[in-house]
């Protein structure tokens, strides 16, 4: 189990799930957020508590969700249901409480700028991008 914040912790998370790898995406908004996502589904364990204003863009696909007092970025969420009826969650991993259980993780890249494509994996980890 993994956990995590937003800075004043008013918001939290926690990911019971094995974790292969973590999202860098280069979109306007990932960019600017500086986040690093890892994946889930809300109903199988992934918990998210505290009050947060949401922001949609565009398509209104995701609602990512911050913390109202402190401002930072924590997860978005998936506005539909997949095939089995669950709500896909993003979790911004650099919200994370103690972060050396994930900074060996490989960090795959996607271009969601351009492409909307998966990019090759590159010999960088969490660690790389931490600082």
């Amino acid at each position: 189990m993994i956990e995590g914040a937003c800075h004043c912790g008013n918001v939290k998370w926690s990911y019971p799930l094995p974790l292969e790898s973590v999202t860098a995406c280069n979109c306007t908004l990932c960019a600017r957020y500086g986040a690093l996502w890892i994946y889930g589904h809300i109903e199988k364990g992934i918990k998210v508590s505290g009050e947060t204003s949401v922001y949609m863009r565009g398509s209104k696909t995701n609602g990512y969700n911050f913390c109202k007092n402190c401002g930072s970025i924590v997860y978005y969420l998936c506005n539909k249901l997949n095939d089995e009826g669950e709500r896909r969650v993003a979790i911004n991993i650099r919200t994370i409480t103690d972060p050396t259980p994930v900074m060996d993780l490989p960090i795959d890249h996607f271009d969601g700028l351009d492409s909307f494509d998966d990019l090759p994996r590159d010999h960088r980890k969490v660690r790389d991008l931490w600082f």
